[in-house]
């Protein structure tokens, strides 16, 4: 079989993937992307359309976590087959190959994107194949694959912005070597306009509201994000591809660095990661170049390590010291047992949980951030449904819940279909009030707008809290407000909120 050791890697990460991704609960941002794609639009406030369209496809039949993570464990499968081509185009045998997918199916950051539906997943491949194809043409290939790399460049750009910082990185690192050759012709210009072309829809449609992902970033930048020093951000990078593996993609760098045919690789990996830190990216943010340092980290070790016996002395350490994240990475552990497991790796790594963190207060439960945002949502759903089920008939034919943020309401939405639901938070806030008047308002995490005085009348009906949810989703209150003394749409534009 042609690619016989790639096609065997990407099957194991696929069966990795569809063993671990389904467990634990939906979290946030899937609830969100799969509400999302239900209103298809050329593009959203906080992603492009790519990702939110493959979430919704996976519901048409009903709920289904594994279905939703297995698009997410596909890209990674595909990204652990382009990894392994790479290796293979960059010289290295089999040795280096089956290093290289190891490396990369241990590798925490990138089973994380591979772990559940987020806007990372589609880079988890693409980023990789870009790189190969440009590999491909500096050998000589075709040069008509430049219009293959600009139709991946503009799927990658519909699927998540940070792709741009990897095109500059791509670019300049061509630019800075003798393989800056490649770009004077007119496919490398066609592969461009095609990138531009698949890319416009998004980008007009952020015009045409005002650029609101840039809001959103410039707000992210006070007071959400938690900002990293360059010292720290190095580190983080070291913690994300699993530390005791880290050198094998540092040896990949430093081989690329050296080598004349392959350097704008390397500094390709070096601008990404300049990008990142003066920009104060977030850790994961170039996380997706990984798969390409380590493909060259594989045929490194390879051409260094001549003698058998440290060969395999490199695939047992791997494969020992490998798993160690694995539950950091993918939701296997169960919740009772994950906290201990957690806390014994910090303390024998002397690391603090907040270390990694990327935003504030997300770290504030027995679970870590994202696993914690994968509980409660059922169960708050639940509740507002009860809530406003139990409303006498003509206050519920006026009743609309107004949820705090997007994970809320998705969460309501997917859960309680019947119950209407609106939000100041990102997208929902462009959707508005649905014609809703305010006049009966179940508030989700809110207090009725009491300091205003909005509303004649307020109490709390329910309490929703969960013993795993994310510490600012535990113990909300559900208040039932009736008497707006202004209408909800005369109200809407201060409940913008795009962070």
């Amino acid at each position: 079989m042609k690619h016989r050791n790639a096609w065997l890697a990407a099957g194991v990460v696929l069966i990795v993937h569809a063993l671990g991704n389904a467990h634990y609960g939906f979290f946030r941002d899937e609830l969100y992307f799969i509400i999302c794609g239900q209103h298809p639009q050329f593009g959203y406030v906080d992603q492009p359309p790519v990702v939110p369209l493959l979430a919704a496809l996976t519901q048409l039949a009903g709920h289904s976590l594994w279905l939703l993570r297995i698009v997410p464990a596909l890209f990674g499968a595909a990204g652990a087959f382009t990894t392994v081509l790479l290796a293979e185009e960059l010289g290295g045998g089999a040795v280096a190959q089956w290093l290289a997918a190891l490396v990369y199916l241990f590798c925490p950051v990138l089973l994380s994107f591979g772990g559940k539906a987020s806007t990372d997943e589609v880079g988890l491949f693409t980023w990789v194949l870009l790189a190969y194809l440009v590999v491909r043409i500096a050998h000589g290939a075709d040069r008509r694959l430049w219009l293959v790399a600009g139709a991946v460049a503009g799927i990658s750009l519909e699927s998540k912005y940070s792709v741009i910082f990897f095109l500059v990185a791509i670019v300049g690192g061509l630019l800075l070597t003798r393989e800056r050759r490649i770009l004077g012709n007119r496919y490398a210009l066609g592969g461009l306009a095609l990138a531009i072309a698949i890319a416009l829809p998004n980008a007009l449609w952020q015009m045409h509201y005002g650029f609101p992902m840039w809001q959103l970033l410039e707000a992210g930048q006070h007071g959400k994000n938690v900002i990293a020093g360059p010292l720290l951000y190095l580190f983080q990078e070291l913690l994300i591809t699993n530390i005791f593996l880290a050198p094998i993609w540092i040896a990949g760098v430093v081989w690329l660095l050296r080598r004349a045919p392959y350097r704008f690789l390397g500094f390709a990996y070096l601008i990404i990661i300049a990008e990142m830190i003066v920009l104060h990216g977030k850790h994961y943010y170039p996380a997706a170049v990984y798969p390409i340092v380590i493909a060259a980290g594989g045929v490194a070790l390879e051409s260094w390590m001549k003698a058998r016996a440290l060969r395999i002395a490199s695939f047992v350490y791997v494969a020992l010291l490998g798993p160690v994240f694995v539950p950091l990475a993918l939701p296997v552990l169960p919740v009772e047992i994950y906290p201990a497991y957690q806390q014994g790796i910090q303390e024998a790594m002397h690391v603090s949980k907040h270390v990694l963190a990327t935003e504030h207060g997300r770290d504030r439960g027995a679970l870590p951030g994202d696993w914690a945002d994968m509980h409660g949502w059922p169960e708050l759903a639940a509740i507002v449904a009860r809530v406003y089920d139990d409303l006498p008939a003509a206050q519920r034919a006026r009743a609309v819940v107004v949820a705090s943020n997007y994970g809320e309401a998705s969460a309501i939405e997917f859960f309680a279909p019947g119950v209407p639901v609106v939000s100041g938070h990102n997208q929902y806030w462009l959707w508005g009030t649905k014609g809703y008047s305010g006049d009966v308002v179940i508030d989700v995490h809110g207090d009725c707008g009491a300091s205003e005085h909005l509303f004649a009348t307020s109490r709390r009906v329910a309490t929703v809290d969960a013993p795993y949810a994310i510490g600012y989703e535990r113990g909300i209150p559900v208040m039932l407000c009736t008497g707006l003394r202004v209408p909800l749409a005369q109200l809407w534009p201060e409940l913008k909120n795009y962070i």
